[in-house]
């Protein structure tokens, strides 16, 4: 039985006092216990099956979007590869829109995973920073912080695919002897 049965939220102040609360409880066992109480009280409740379905439904929706992009590319006369590349810059370009406008938050808010595991999440994870530090300036503003949350992305994805580059060379030259 929690000490949050009321089934009322906590406001941020009301927060801070239990969080003091907590941390002024001598008695380490009423402390953890006051503790796992407030946790469970502000951590939010998801359930798995509509937070797939709506993932699932917007996901198919991105690519149904740029599928529609894609055609649409091709019927104006492109190729197949520069249509692909067309419809990979438009949902970028889409994607950065909804993020200065604020909207791209509220939409992945909703849909979790189904918006931000394809391109349009990375482009907001670029987007966002440099929209956020506008205001310091373009060097110490946008230049350092637009790629504080895509940087590790790329940087790790260049390291990662340099190893499995030279292991194949390994691999490939040890085979070949």
């Amino acid at each position: 039985m929690s000490i949050y049965d009321d089934g009322q939220r906590l406001s941020y102040k009301q927060g801070e006092m239990e969080i003091k609360k907590v941390l002024s409880e001598t008695d380490k066992e009423k402390r953890n216990e006051l503790y796992s109480a407030y946790v469970d009280h502000v951590t939010p409740q998801r359930k798995p099956l509509p937070d797939i379905i709506r993932a699932f439904l917007t996901g198919g929706l991105v690519c149904v979007i740029g599928q529609g992009l894609t055609d649409m590319y091709r019927y104006m006369g492109f190729d197949k590869d520069i249509a692909g590349l067309y419809e990979t810059l438009t949902l970028i370009l889409i994607s950065v829109i909804l993020t200065g406008f604020g909207l791209f938050s509220k939409i992945a808010k909703f849909s979790g995973a189904g918006v931000i595991v394809p391109i349009t999440g990375f482009a907001n994870s670029v987007a966002s920073p440099a929209i956020e530090y506008q205001k310091e300036g373009k060097i110490f503003g946008i230049g350092c912080k637009i790629f504080t949350i895509a940087g590790p992305v790329i940087l790790y994805g260049i390291f990662t695919s340099s190893v499995l580059g030279f292991v194949y060379w390994l691999l490939k030259v040890l085979i070949i002897r």
